[in-house]
C-alpha cells in the first residue's frame, strides 16, 4: 500500500513538472514572437489603417503550389481569377503580412505605398518560413520603383487582389532609374498572383519625343534619352511562378524573364494599345525551362518574344491579338552569337496582328535556332502568319552579311486561318551565308480573309519540305540540305 502511493506521488509531481514546462515553453515563444512583429512595426508603424492587435499578423493562409504544366483535357479561359489555394498540408501554412493593416499602406492610389509593400516583402523574405504579402482588394496602391531582392528564407507569394498603379509622369521616376519598375532579382520560389491589376501608366512614356510608333519606321528608339521601365522583370530568379492578374499600360515590356530557371506563367491577361511602342507581353531571355499557359495578350509589339540564351520554351492555349504575334528575336544584332532551341507553341490564337509565328535574326550574327515547333495555331487576318526573316533590319542601312544565326529544324503543322492579302501568307526569307535547314509544314491551310486570290508563299535560300499538301502550297523548299552546311558546330545545344 505504502509502495502504491509513493508511486502516486511520483507521477502526480512529473505530470506537474511537465505541465510547467510546457507552460514556460509556449509563453517563451509567444513572448519572441511579439517582441519580434514589434521590431518591424517600430520601424514603420502603421498609419490611420485600423485592424487588429499585432499579434495577429501572423495569422495563417495556404499558398498555393505553382501552377502544373498543362494536361491534355480542357483549358480555363484566359485571364480567369486563379482557383482558390487547396488546403495546407500539416506544417504547410504560411505567415500572412497584411500591407495595410501591418505596414500602414494607405491604399487610395495618391499616397505613395511603396515603403510600406516594399518593408513587408522584406519582412516575409527574412522570417523563417513561407509567407504571403496581401495586398487586399479594393485598395489602389501607388508604387515608385522598387526592386524586391532576395534570396529568402522560404518562398514568398505576394498576393494581389487589389492595385498597384506606377506613377503617371516620366518626370516623377529618378533620372538613374529608368530600366525597370518592379524587379525581382535573386527572389527565388516566389509566387505573384491573385485576381488583382498592375496598371503601369505608361500612356506619357509613349508619346515622348524620342519614340518613333508604328507608321514612323516601325520602331522605337532606345537611346539613353529614351529609356522606358519595364513593368515587371525577373532577374536571376529560379522557380517562379504569375498567375491569374490583370496587367496593362507597360511603359516597354509587361514582362521580362532574365537569366532565369524555371518559370510559369498562367492565367494572365495582358493589354495596351496596338499604337503603344515596344510593350512586348512576355519577354524571355537566357532563360531556361518556361511554360505559358491560358495567357490572352493584346499589345503594340510582341506579343511572347523569345530572345537569346534561351532553353525549353513551352507556350500553351495563348491568344494573341492586334501586335506583332509570337516571335523568336530578334537574334545576332551587331555580330552577337545567340542560342535558342526546343520551343514548341500549342494551341493559339493569333487575331489581326502583323505577324502570326516568326523567326527573325538580323544579318551578321551567329548561334543558331533549332527543334522548334508551332502545332494548331489559328490565324484570323493576320499579315504575316508564318514568317522567318534573316534580314531583319529596322533601318534602310542594313547591308548583307557573310555569317548568319542558323536556323534549323523548324516544324509548322494544323496552322490555319485567314490571311491579310497585303502579304504572303508565308515568308521564308533565310540568309544567302547560311540557309534555313530543315524547315518542314504540314496540314497548313491560310485563306485570304477578303477577296479569292491566294497569294503564293516566299522562299529564299531555304531548305525542307511539306509533308502534306497545304494551302497556298509551298513548292518552293529546296529539297534536302546543302552539305557544306550539314555540320554540328553550327548549332548551339
Amino acid at each position: 500500500m505504502e509502495v502504491a502511493a509513493r508511486t502516486a506521488i511520483a507521477l502526480l509531481l512529473a505530470l506537474a513538472v511537465a505541465s510547467g514546462f510546457l507552460c514556460g515553453g509556449a509563453q517563451g515563444r509567444h513572448h519572441s514572437h511579439h517582441t519580434k512583429h514589434t521590431r518591424h512595426n517600430s520601424a514603420h508603424p502603421p498609419s490611420q489603417a485600423s485592424g487588429p492587435a499585432s499579434s495577429a499578423r501572423r495569422h495563417t493562409r495556404p499558398v498555393s503550389p505553382p501552377a502544373p504544366p498543362p494536361s491534355s483535357g480542357g483549358y480555363p479561359t484566359p485571364g480567369t481569377a486563379p482557383e482558390p489555394a487547396p488546403a495546407p498540408t500539416a506544417g504547410g501554412a504560411a505567415a500572412v503580412y497584411d500591407v495595410v493593416k501591418d505596414f500602414g499602406a494607405v491604399g487610395d492610389g495618391v499616397t505613395d505605398d511603396t515603403d510600406a509593400i516594399k518593408t513587408a516583402w522584406d519582412t516575409a523574405c527574412q522570417d523563417d518560413g513561407d509567407g504571403v504579402v496581401l495586398a487586399r482588394a479594393g485598395y489602389s496602391f501607388l508604387v515608385h520603383t522598387t526592386v524586391f531582392t532576395g534570396p529568402c528564407q522560404g518562398s514568398v507569394t505576394i498576393q494581389l487582389d487589389g492595385t498597384i498603379v506606377a506613377p503617371l509622369d516620366p518626370d516623377k521616376w529618378p533620372a538613374n532609374s529608368k530600366r525597370n519598375w518592379l524587379l525581382f532579382y535573386n527572389a527565388h520560389g516566389t509566387t505573384l498572383r491573385g485576381a488583382g491589376l498592375i496598371d503601369g501608366k505608361g500612356q506619357k512614356w509613349w508619346e515622348l519625343p524620342c519614340k518613333t510608333h508604328k507608321g514612323q519606321g516601325g520602331s522605337s528608339g532606345h537611346g539613353a534619352s529614351c529609356d522606358s521601365p519595364v513593368m515587371l522583370r525577373f532577374f536571376t530568379s529560379n522557380n517562379v511562378t504569375v498567375q491569374g492578374l490583370k496587367v496593362q499600360n507597360s511603359p516597354e515590356f509587361h514582362f521580362r524573364f532574365d537569366s532565369c530557371r524555371g518559370v510559369v506563367v498562367s492565367g494572365l491577361t495582358i493589354s495596351s494599345p496596338p499604337q503603344s511602342p515596344n510593350t512586348d507581353g512576355i519577354h524571355v531571355e537566357n532563360t531556361q525551362d518556361v511554360l505559358i499557359t491560358n495567357t490572352a495578350v493584346s499589345n503594340g509589339d510582341d506579343c511572347v518574344s523569345i530572345g537569346a540564351g534561351t532553353l525549353n520554351v513551352h507556350i500553351e492555349n495563348v491568344t494573341c491579338g492586334l501586335g506583332h504575334g509570337i516571335s523568336i528575336g530578334s537574334l545576332g544584332k551587331q555580330g552577337t552569337r545567340a542560342c535558342v532551341a526546343n520551343v514548341t507553341v500549342r494551341n493559339a490564337v493569333i487575331r489581326q496582328s502583323d505577324n502570326g509565328v516568326r523567326i527573325k535574326t538580323w544579318q551578321g550574327g551567329s548561334g543558331s535556332v533549332s527543334s522548334v515547333s508551332f502545332e494548331n495555331v489559328r490565324m484570323d487576318a493576320v499579315r504575316n502568319p508564318i514568317i522567318i526573316d534573316q534580314y531583319y533590319c529596322l533601318s534602310r542601312s542594313c547591308e548583307n552579311a557573310t555569317t548568319a544565326v542558323f536556323v534549323s529544324g523548324v516544324s509548322y503543322a494544323g496552322i490555319r486561318g485567314t490571311y491579310d492579302a497585303r502579304s504572303a501568307p508565308i515568308h521564308f526569307g533565310c540568309s544567302d551565308a547560311v540557309p534555313c535547314t530543315n524547315i518542314t509544314l504540314s496540314d497548313v491551310e491560310l485563306l485570304p480573309a477578303s477577296g479569292q486570290r491566294v497569294d503564293d508563299p516566299f522562299c529564299w535560300n531555304v531548305y525542307g519540305n511539306a509533308a502534306t499538301p497545304t494551302v497556298p502550297p509551298v513548292a518552293c523548299l529546296m529539297d534536302g540540305a546543302p552539305d557544306s552546311y550539314v555540320n554540328s558546330t553550327l548549332k548551339c545545344y
